[in-house]
């Protein structure tokens, strides 16, 4: 999965011959799982139609400051735009375009938001070679530099003048990748490991039944898809669940009893930044499983059970400078029974969930947590997606790294 997933992209066209690649970058950011709205100076629809590009974005290109071919002429407010965003493309920049940025010469709608704008800026230049060189083109790129702007450096080639040099904009790939560099050198959590439990795990009876829980796995599987969009890498550690994942940073491994589980996280444990233990492990398992299927036989029936091991209790006596978070899923004297926990087994954080609470426990989208950090601090928390959740325990694990 692309870091562009989700963004809501600005691009910025001006009226230079690069502007028939804007087509292809617009492709390439949709198929990257970006949100784009286009905005396009007046010259630059001589290159490209504003057609063509509202249909590959799937939204209006905006090029005035008001629609004069609407029956109700409607007013495009530049700073409604310029905060839509989460970054602002400028691709092709002409020398002219530059200059405007960097002079504040605010005469069309894309220097309007641009100046409105609180998002990074990301600027594409395309020029013949002399203009490109030029003391005013040079005075403007150290002007948008110093303004906090990111240049994508141009290239070198056939230019549409016929010279060859300095001047050419990045290729639409290349500008994509430059792009997801530069956004995933910036993440929160870039080069940090982190180890997620999810889901039930299952302890065999005989070959045909077993004992479980209702854990969905939903809950670590959205923590997993947080880190990795905060640009952790991620061991996943999943038991039986049907919830699946598809992105680079998670690697998922597959167990299904909680002796499985135990000796994958003991695997990873010691390489890890963080432990998320948010799997609901079975704390008991048959003390004898059959070879074959029990035989429906007697009115009564007596299995005996032996307790699992702990795996968070291990993982904390094994802790050194580890961030270690668990959950606790309570019915009752919720807070204290929380508070034994972390002292147990020596957690840094826990995320108590109560089934008194609706909207929360197994087989639910929502979840309604509080956290206790090791000095007792407790923190409530609304009722929230569970999405959102996962959100707020990575915010806890990158302010443990901000101290």
């Amino acid at each position: 999965m692309s870091v562009l997933s989700g963004k809501k992209v600005l691009l910025g066209i001006s009226g230079g011959i690069a502007a028939y690649k804007t087509a292809s970058l617009v492709r390439l950011f949709i198929k990257a799982g970006a949100h784009v709205q286009v905005i396009m100076t007046p010259a630059s629809k001589d290159f490209i139609t504003p057609l063509t590009l509202s249909t590959l974005s799937k939204n209006p290109v905006h090029s005035a400051f008001f629609n004069q071919d609407e029956e109700n002429e409607k007013w495009n407010n530049h700073v409604e735009l310029g905060l839509w965003a989460d970054l602002i493309l400028i691709a092709p920049a002409t020398a002219n375009t530059l200059s405007k940025m960097a002079h504040g010469t605010c005469d069309n709608l894309l220097i309007a938001v641009y100046l409105s704008a609180k998002c990074p800026v990301f600027i594409a230049p395309a020029m013949d070679l002399d203009m490109y060189k030029h003391p005013s083109t040079v005075a403007s790129f150290k002007a948008l530099k110093d303004f906090g702007n990111t240049i994508i450096p141009a290239e070198s080639g056939e230019l549409a003048s016929g010279l060859s040099g300095e001047g050419r904009m990045a290729e639409p790939s290349t500008i994509i990748r430059f792009l997801e560099d530069d956004l995933e050198s910036k993440l929160p959590l870039k080069g940090k490991k982190i180890l997620i439990t999810a889901g039930p795990t299952y302890e065999a009876i005989d070959p045909v039944r077993f004992i479980g829980n209702h854990s969905s796995g939903k809950m670590g599987f959205d923590i997993a898809r947080s880190a990795a969009k905060l640009g952790a890498s991620v061991i996943l550690v999943a038991g039986p669940t049907h919830f699946t994942v598809n992105h680079s940073l998670i690697q998922v491994i597959h167990v299904v009893s909680a002796q499985e589980m135990y000796e994958a996280c003991h695997q990873y444990f010691e390489d890890v930044d963080v432990a998320i233990a948010a799997a609901a492990v079975s704390d008991y398992k048959p003390k004898n499983r059959t070879i074959q299927k029990i035989k429906k036989a007697e009115d009564n029936f007596v299995i005996e059970f032996t307790k699992t091991k702990d795996i968070l209790a291990s993982l904390g006596n094994l802790k050194k400078n580890q961030f270690l978070i668990g959950f606790a899923l309570e019915t009752e004297n919720e807070i204290e029974n929380a508070k034994g926990k972390i002292q147990k087994k020596n957690l840094d954080l826990i995320v108590l969930n109560s089934l008194q609470d609706d909207g929360a426990g197994f087989g639910k989208p929502t979840n309604k947590v509080t956290f206790i950090d090791k000095n007792f601090n407790i923190e409530p928390m609304e009722l929230k997606s569970k999405e959102a959740v996962a959100d707020d325990i990575l915010n806890k694990v990158i302010a443990n790294f901000h101290e």
